[in-house]
């Protein structure tokens, strides 16, 4: 049995490595040691390298956000004139997306800059992204929905989440169980998000008020539907490469959309110009007093708009006629061949669906080169994928 300084020789013949030397040796041993470098200590240097270069990259990429919010401006002249608006919100702390008006102009820009990164997923190879893994959504759906429903589900999936679809007519409520024993429900089996589509207005916010799950407003009656005018901003933006100034006509049943409701918080936020178009009684004066202009004849404000967005007639949520026929409104604000003749050869023409050919909007200018209808439908995709992901808590 070997002890001491002879021990540690045999097991640097064995091991070929220095070990500790003994006792009586101590000290000037470790005086006159020349310590070596291992690997682990390496990986860790590594690490704190890495670390600064993404510290680095956080800075740059703050640098860059602020530098886009410096072209953000107060819509009132007289408010940009007297404060220069260049805070820029760094974290997205909302647990809900249940509409527009509550939601600063730095807040939505805050989604649609989340949306770019978002889109470029949806050019790669493999259009997949752990950011949800392990999250629940439901899709709860009171009222038909085939683009919304459909964009939010394959918006989940991209994001790796788990995906549950639930209609009406599948649901207990046909049994008379309350939207909040629903919503519990789905809560007591851990859905970490739900998306809901409902006919009244307001039960989003109901629910939101209720449960520690993340609650998205999909449209809720005639009130908001947050995620369709977001992406209609981040269209209009990505095709005119700003929203501020630009002039917007909505044109339609403002009366009972919720996409409009939404579209003229949001752009209105962002320093657009909007005017609305339509028959009195679709279009009342009333909505003059959310900041926006109300026009009755339709070819006053073709020639002079950058963007002309287009909604049908909300028949299922209107209790009597509004306006004579079909015909009729057809003659006075359909979007036809001719009248597209007055538009700015750059106006975008836009469509949130279903699009009723022939009514609202002919089929050729809604097939025509100005129109983005179809880029409404792929940028939904990135933007409903950039809301799930501020809302399901990975970037807070």
């Amino acid at each position: 049995m070997a002890f001491g300084w002879r021990k540690n020789e045999r097991a640097n013949r064995i091991s070929g490595e220095r070990t500790l030397t003994a006792c009586w040796r101590w000290h000037s041993a470790i005086a006159n040691f020349q310590w070596r470098v291992y690997h682990s200590e390496i990986r860790s240097q590594r690490k704190i390298v890495s670390a600064e270069r993404r510290c680095n990259v956080c800075e740059a990429t703050a640098r860059l956000s602020n530098q886009h919010a410096t072209s953000v401006r107060s819509p009132d002249p007289t408010i940009a004139a007297a404060v220069d608006v260049r805070i820029m919100t760094s974290r997205w702390t909302r647990k809900d997306l249940l509409g527009l008006r509550e939601l600063t102009a730095e807040e939505i820009n805050f989604v649609l800059d989340t949306t770019d990164a978002f889109k470029q997923v949806g050019t790669r190879e493999i259009k997949k992204v752990p950011a949800l893994r392990g999250k629940t959504l439901v899709n709860f759906f009171v009222e038909p929905s085939t683009r919304t429903r459909t964009s939010f589900e394959l918006a989940a999936f991209r994001l790796s989440a788990d995906v549950i679809n639930i209609s009406a007519t599948t649901s207990s409520l046909t049994k008379g169980e309350t939207l909040k024993d629903t919503a519990r429900n789905l809560e007591a089996l851990q859905a970490d998000i739900i998306v809901l589509r409902h006919s009244s207005a307001g039960a989003p916010q109901f629910l939101a008020s209720r449960l520690k799950a993340s609650v998205i407003n999909a449209g809720d009656g005639a009130h908001e539907h947050p995620t369709q005018a977001l992406l209609d901003l981040y269209t209009i933006r990505e095709r005119r490469g700003k929203i501020a100034g630009l002039h917007v006509a909505i044109i339609g049943d403002i009366l009972f959309s919720r996409v409009a409701r939404s579209n003229i918080f949001g752009l209105l936020k962002l320093g657009a110009r909007v005017t609305l178009v339509g028959p009195s009684t679709l279009v009342p004066r009333e909505f003059e007093k959310l900041g926006a202009e109300v026009s009755h004849k339709i070819e006053d404000v073709l020639s002079t708009a950058d963007v002309v967005n287009l909604l049908r007639i909300q028949h299922e949520r209107q209790r009597r006629e509004y306006f004579p026929g079909l015909g009729e409104y057809i003659r006075l604000f359909g979007l036809t061949k001719e009248r597209a003749k007055l538009l700015k050869p750059d106006c975008l023409i836009m469509h949130p669906g279903p699009i009723n050919r022939g009514v609202e909007i002919d089929s050729e200018v809604a097939d025509g080169l100005q129109s983005v209808i179809l880029d409404q439908v792929t940028n939904g995709l990135a933007v409903r994928m950039a809301v799930l992901y501020l809302c399901g808590g990975i970037a807070t």
